[in-house]
């Protein structure tokens, strides 16, 4: 079922089997990109650098006598920003503060100047008696050396209109097309576009397969779906369900972890790869009193797409790969999904407490938790310590959707 053309359009591309498996409406939701943890922390972080003004035919000299003295990676500076700025480059509120300090000073800002501001390097660093010393030896040096201690952005812009702003604010600034702290902003575009017209068909699967397996016993209302995306074809891959209290007793514990719906769902694509390789003769069935990994298919749905072959079983388990949740994933299964070299990432809601992809402080401003504190966001979908970074995103609902009700101290 769908209900706008759009909808329609993405239904009749995909094989007979997802058009099959849908038993509910399908509706389009809205995608939000995940920031990161340097994106919700640094992006105004600020620090002080120190900066002195030499005239024009000094620049040169100036830098050379600075590489002499200090190390290369103070020398080179924050390369964000401009190294040297004209008088008439500077902010408003520097020009006027450096302009009204002595005579000479205004002189340096009245008309064509000849003279030009250095950046010298962040102030926690240097030493001012030296640099004094130093630039004192400079041909046509201040009597006394300018030296002005000016707070800046530390870290990178990650647009031209933010440069433009820092410009403005705090020094010449230079946007070198990246993003330092995330994925690039025309990367999360592209892949936003890329998803956007069926990412609705995979998050209504993931949210049937969890109410199915809820109303089994198997587990919590919890689902996952994993899509390739391959030349303009999407290829449904595995869809899993929350087993944690399948051949468990739900007292006393939290149920089988081994049994959440990312671990089966990836589980799942591993035995199709293993099964594509011709490797099944060499399979002995193990007696086991009881079976952690729950990953063999539980439900009629789960077995279909089971029955399937990978579409690619060349590759590298999920690498390059669509995962769609209904939950945002525990820490645990955050990191399996890294593991895993999982591409792109949606999730339907948001545990405040145990999930493990977003970089928010968890559960802080959040009225039903009346207070609690989940500690800082771990952001693991885009983390520099890590081996592997993703793009994710949350997703709301237009409406036809909605997860179960779930106690948010829940792992998913």
């Amino acid at each position: 079922m769908h209900n706008d053309d759009s909808i329609g359009a993405a239904l009749s591309a995909q094989d007979p089997l997802v058009r099959d498996l849908l038993r509910q409406e399908v509706e389009h939701g809205v995608l939000i990109p995940l920031k990161t943890n340097l994106e919700l922390r640094d992006d105004y972080a600020t620090g002080n650098i120190l900066i002195t003004r030499v005239p024009t035919k000094a620049v040169a000299t100036t830098i050379d006598l600075l590489r002499e003295m200090l190390p290369e990676e103070i020398v080179k500076g924050v390369p964000h920003l401009r190294r040297c700025a004209k008088p008439s480059d500077l902010p408003a509120h520097l020009k006027t503060q450096f302009m009204n300090e002595t005579p000479q000073s205004r002189q340096i800002h009245t008309g064509k100047s000849t003279w030009i501001y250095l950046i010298l390097g962040p102030e926690s660093m240097l030493s001012r008696e030296e640099l004094a010393r130093t630039l004192s030896t400079v041909e046509g040096a201040e009597e006394e050396v300018f030296i002005q201690s000016v707070p800046v952005p530390m870290v990178a812009p990650t647009s031209q209109i933010q440069a433009a702003m820092w410009s403005q604010h705090f020094w010449p600034c230079v946007y070198r097309k990246n993003n330092p702290l995330g994925p690039h902003p025309s990367q999360v575009c592209r892949h936003t576009e890329e998803i956007a017209n069926d990412a609705a068909i995979w998050m209504t699967l993931a949210h049937q397969v969890a109410n199915e397996a809820h109303a089994g016993g198997f587990g919590e209302p919890m689902g996952a779906c994993i899509v390739q995306r391959e030349a303009g074809k999407t290829t449904l891959v595995a869809l899993a369900a929350d087993a944690r209290w399948h051949n468990q007793a739900q007292t006393g514990c939290t149920g089988n972890p081994m049994a959440h719906a990312v671990l089966r769902a990836i589980s799942i694509v591993a035995q199709k790869l293993v099964r594509a390789e011709h490797r099944e003769e060499t399979k002995v069935d193990t007696i086991l009193e009881f079976e952690a990994f729950q990953d063999k298919p539980l439900l009629e749905s789960e077995q279909k797409v089971f029955e399937q072959d990978h579409p690619s079983p060349d590759g590298y388990l999920c690498h390059g790969l669509e995962m769609y949740l209904t939950h945002e994933p525990c820490v645990m299964c955050s990191m399996a999904i890294l593991h895993s070299r999982m591409g792109k990432v949606v999730f339907g809601y948001r545990m405040p407490l145990t999930g493990g992809l977003c970089a928010e402080d968890r559960g802080r401003e959040h009225p039903s938790l009346n207070g609690a504190d989940g500690g800082r966001g771990l952001g693991l979908f885009w983390r520099r310590e890590l081996n592997w970074s993703l793009v994710a995103w949350e997703w709301e609902s237009g409406g036809s959707v909605r997860p179960s009700p779930v106690d948010m101290a829940i792992h998913a």
